[in-house]
């Protein structure tokens, strides 16, 4: 059994983007994130947080936009309609969750596809379905970097998805299929999920249940991607996957924390340098 470190690959993924961001920087050109919070919720400013962070790291400008609990839909399209004509902002990130009585995907329509380095604009959607270049939501993105890094051969094997979020399921699905794999999406109303699990080559949860994947759901080899992220009563953060007994039968598995999660971040840095080259040559 291999530990697949996120930790490390994603410090390995910086390490690359900042001498690609030095290189911009030469040509003139500064990347630039835009991010978008509203209301206070206190997950999302941690996550906020480790943007920024990561975002200094790299090299590349961070503005942060923060709009009251009480913003209006009208007062939200408005921001990103400015970031969208703002030609120093290369990418827009609208942290969700965001407040009860906005719509977020028209939000998320609203962001220009050009600068949508989160990948949830219905045009890089559909550009990730008929297998085209495009922006793809981070934490598929990252996991499927993560593969390759590994060198986990995805053609013709069965990959089980556990979870069919907008965010995570329904691209990480997208992804795995525009690799070859053969993939069979699972969700609250699945019957017999652990005979379809059984199945998997690949097994990707990301129902955000602690320890719900149990060594008896998964087959000996299995590569195990485990996306959740929870916090139980005593404050510990633990995955979706029993990885104490999960890990005896696996070939390949990621730890909760320092796997998916750092990833999901590098591969927003990549996003927004993307963006930042794409746009420099218009």
């Amino acid at each position: 059994m291999e530990i697949i470190d996120g930790k490390q690959l994603a410090k390995k993924t910086r390490e690359k983007l900042k001498y690609e961001v030095e290189d911009l920087k030469k040509e003139g050109i500064q990347p630039k994130l835009a991010v978008i919070m509203v209301g206070d919720n206190s997950a999302s400013q941690i996550y906020v947080r480790n943007k920024s962070k990561a975002c200094n790291d790299v090299g590349i400008e961070f503005e942060e936009y923060l709009l009251p609990g009480t913003t209006k839909q009208e007062e939200l399209l408005d921001v990103i309609e400015k970031l969208n004509n703002n030609k120093e902002i290369n990418g827009i990130l609208l942290q969700s969750p965001i407040p009860d009585g906005l719509d977020i995907n028209e939000a998320f329509r609203k962001i220009s596809p050009e600068k949508d380095v989160d990948g949830f604009h219905p045009v890089n959607v559909g550009k990730l379905v008929l297998g085209q270049d495009t922006f793809v939501s981070c934490t598929p993105y990252g996991v499927m970097k993560m593969f390759e890094e590994y060198n986990i051969d995805l053609e013709g094997k069965n990959a089980v998805v556990i979870g069919r979020s907008n965010i995570v399921g329904k691209p990480m699905s997208q992804c795995l299929l525009n690799k070859n794999a053969t993939v069979t999406i699972c969700h609250s109303r699945t019957r017999n999920l652990p005979e379809i699990t059984k199945n998997a080559d690949i097994l990707v949860s990301a129902i955000g249940r602690p320890e719900f994947v149990t060594a008896d759901m998964v087959k000996d080899g299995a590569v195990v991607i485990d996306v959740g992220i929870n916090r139980t009563a005593e404050g510990k953060l633990k995955g979706d996957v029993d990885f104490e007994n999960v890990s005896k039968k696996a070939s390949y598995i990621t730890p909760v924390p320092g796997g998916v999660g750092p990833m999901t971040i590098a591969m927003l840095m990549n996003n927004v340098v993307k963006a930042s080259k794409n746009q420099a040559k218009k």
